[in-house]
């Protein structure tokens, strides 16, 4: 492997030690923090494209990442599930007209779920950087299986965390053999 100082620089050399002090379980927790935190994610992302560069296994990370950050988007779903009975609240109160309309297209929304199938809708927007949080707020609001919801947030997860490690390592040592240690 490359040493650290030639990967980022004197600049986050300080963070060298306590990377490889902490390891896998700050890959779960950064990225459980990331996805609990709903539209402000934590940049765990750069953690999985560096780690593998100081000599963490680039599978490890991705399955440790994957299942922090499914945990995590369970926040997203809580939310969903909170804004499904606000909403049939209003509708039996008759009091908002507005959550009325909404709640409509959200039954839509639910119907073309059961239809057409939402799990791989679900595996697609975890596996790239599309706002996932949008799609956990969708599937608590329509009462989608929560296991099914945190299988396919699993995978989709563990697809784009299992991509950003392998190009992070084999990414950097290409720049680093065509550019230089300068690079």
């Amino acid at each position: 492997m490359v040493a650290c100082e030639t990967i980022v620089g004197e600049w986050f050399l300080w963070a060298c030690p306590f990377l490889y002090s902490l390891g896998y379980p700050m890959v779960f927790l950064i990225n459980l923090i990331g996805s609990a935190s709903i539209f402000i994610p934590v940049p765990g992302f750069a953690i999985l494209f560096f780690m593998p560069l100081l000599g963490f296994d680039p599978w490890l990370l991705a399955i440790f990442g994957a299942a922090g950050a499914t945990i995590g988007e369970i926040t997203s779903y809580a939310l969903g599930i909170g804004g499904r009975k606000i909403a049939e609240k209003g509708k039996k109160q008759k009091l908002h007209e507005k959550v009325l309309r909404k709640k409509t297209l959200i039954d839509r929304a639910k119907q073309w779920s059961e239809k057409r199938g939402i799990f791989p809708v679900i595996i697609l927007f975890a596996a790239t950087p599309l706002p996932f949080d949008v799609i956990g707020i969708l599937t608590g609001f329509i009462d989608y299986d929560i296991k099914k919801f945190l299988l396919a947030t699993f995978i989709g997860r563990l697809i784009l965390f299992s991509l950003l490690a392998w190009s992070g390592l084999f990414g950097m040592e290409w720049l680093l053999e065509n550019f230089g240690s300068g690079f």
